[in-house]
């Protein structure tokens, strides 16, 4: 190859390697990483990730699943029954299991608990929580129910651990034991404070250096929280809630998180406030 030719050559290989490093994804300066965020799906054909299987809370679980089956059958939800309700039914508790039962449970059972809920006028029989045999089942009854599922009830895991526990909470106030109020929490596509808070095992859960968060709240009752209002008794939707705070949206309430410095406070949304 004669002399020119040679610098020819060379002269189109370096004209033509910055284009080459152009093409080529090397130096992204870290602004783009590939990678599967917790619950991403890798394809839009494939569903969203779930929780592994036997995945329990971030501060344990009254059952796990290597002790005690998920099977939706009676003999593994009465072995459920001697569990103790760990949350106390405050207006924090109530208000959650109100949003949680209307959310799941009042499309059968109805706003009140009478079984009269939409699904009866298509067929389903109408199952109500508020009669005797159902006043006599223990809390970890209920809340066994809630986990496996028995007879025509599908299981609800999908509402967490702690969560259920307000449902239950919830229940017994439809039954007479505390005063509730009843209906939607809010109108249809409304968001905020109409909607459960974040959850402990799923991807909206707030850093996991905050103490007792989201359903795990009712651990500072501890510290003094709202007493459960009396059957009979009346209270506005802020009492129901916590002491509301005009200075966010929609009044939401505003709870200590223990263990917190300077007393930090978190509000009903889960957001953290100075």
């Amino acid at each position: 190859m004669s002399a020119d030719r040679l610098s020819g050559v060379r002269a189109l290989l370096v004209a033509a390697f910055p284009l080459a490093l152009g093409a080529c994804s090397w130096f992204t300066d870290f602004k783009s990483q590939p990678k599967y965020d917790p619950w991403e799906s890798p394809q839009d054909s494939i569903p969203a990730r779930g929780n592994p299987q036997h995945s329990v809370p971030l501060y344990g679980t009254a059952a796990a699943g290597y002790a005690v089956s998920y099977t939706p059958m009676p003999g593994t939800v009465d072995s459920l029954s001697g569990i103790q309700n760990p949350v106390p039914a405050d207006a924090r508790s109530l208000a959650n299991g109100r949003k949680y039962y209307q959310i799941n449970c009042q499309v059968c059972h109805g706003d009140r608990g009478m079984g009269d809920g939409p699904v009866v006028t298509k067929g389903m029989p109408g199952i109500a929580l508020v009669g005797d045999m159902t006043k006599a089942r223990s809390d970890g009854y209920l809340w066994g129910m809630m986990r496996n599922g028995r007879g025509l009830m599908p299981n609800y895991n999908r509402i967490e651990e702690m969560d259920r526990w307000d449902v239950v909470n919830y229940v017994r106030g439809l039954q007479g034991r505390y005063a509730v109020e009843v209906g939607p929490v809010g109108l249809p596509g409304e968001t905020g404070d109409k909607l459960p808070g974040v959850t402990e095992m799923g991807p909206t859960r707030p850093s996991p250096y905050f103490k007792r968060v989201g359903s795990q709240a009712w651990y500072s009752r501890t510290q003094g929280g709202a007493a459960a209002p009396a059957a009979g008794a009346t209270d506005s939707a802020a009492s129901r809630v916590g002491n509301a705070d005009p200075a966010l949206p929609g009044g939401a309430a505003m709870n200590a998180i223990p263990g917190t410095p300077n007393g930090a406070r978190r509000d009903s949304t889960g957001g953290k406030q100075p």
